[in-house]
């Protein structure tokens, strides 16, 4: 499970059901578990999306079994950091620097 931050002001983007509508325009496919949305692409097999509050998603992915080409496994892996930056409002650049400093702050 990764959880990610939400940009300030970000939520308006995904709440209701635009984070639904992102994760289908994305992945190809969502369907909604309790108060988690559902999908697959490529290698992962599941891709469990949760938003935990304004400011915090929470992320679970499940890859398939067995032996899988390095295109399928960059291509999945590029689709999910897609969707992440989608959802959250920071790229992998910015995502990075937070965990960076939270780290160092013992929050993580």
């Amino acid at each position: 499970m990764v959880e990610y931050d939400i940009k300030k002001g970000w939520f308006k983007n995904i709440e209701g059901d635009l984070l639904k509508e992102m994760m289908k325009e994305v992945f190809g496919n969502v369907s909604q578990k309790g108060d988690a949305l559902v999908s697959s692409y490529g290698v992962l097999e599941s891709i469990t999306v949760k938003v935990v509050s304004k400011d915090k998603m929470e992320v679970v992915t499940s890859s398939k079994a067995g032996d899988m080409a390095d295109n399928d496994i960059l291509d999945s892996k590029r689709k999910l950091n897609i969707f992440v930056e989608k959802a959250t409002g920071f790229d992998a650049k910015a995502r990075m620097k937070r965990a960076q400093a939270k780290a160092k702050e013992g929050n993580l």
